[in-house]
């Protein structure tokens, strides 16, 4: 299941601290697969049942950064949205997130410089209300404007 709010673009000039916006998508196995085949990262915490019970979380997990990924598909469609350049992201990972959870990721605009289209967002996601991971992205919005 993904639950998206609208995508587009909100150009700089339109952006306004404050400003949130948040899509839901559960993790499942395949999208796990898919990560460790892209990624290469196949630790067996992530991939082996067997493996994973043994471990601190006592079973399988996604990888942390499958769900930053998700912060990222908010920031790069959403907000500020197409045309976005990434600068720098800060993560937190505050507990697992496992096959089946619903996962909620939100950005919310803390910051901006409207003269270097820098924008600062508070970034987390959530599974059941409880935040699973915390950041702050430093974006370059796009503009509206045609020099």
């Amino acid at each position: 299941m993904l639950d998206n709010s609208p995508r587009g673009t909100i150009v700089i000039e339109n952006l306004e601290v404050g400003m949130m916006r948040s899509l839901r998508k559960i993790v499942t196995d395949e999208d796990i697969e898919m990560f460790a085949q892209v990624s290469t990262d196949r630790n067996p915490v992530h991939l082996d049942d067997a493996y994973a019970q043994d471990t601190i979380f006592e079973g399988r997990i996604a990888h942390g950064m499958l769900t930053a990924g998700l912060v990222s598909a908010v920031i790069g469609e959403q907000l500020p949205g197409h045309g976005t350049v990434y600068l720098g992201q800060s993560l937190r990972f505050l507990a697992p997130v496992r096959p089946g959870d619903m996962v909620t990721a939100e950005v919310e605009v803390t910051a901006i410089d409207y003269t270097k289209r820098k924008v600062t967002l508070d970034t987390r996601c959530l599974v059941d209300g409880k935040k699973v991971l915390t950041g702050e992205a430093i974006v370059l919005a796009p503009s509206g404007k045609f020099d």
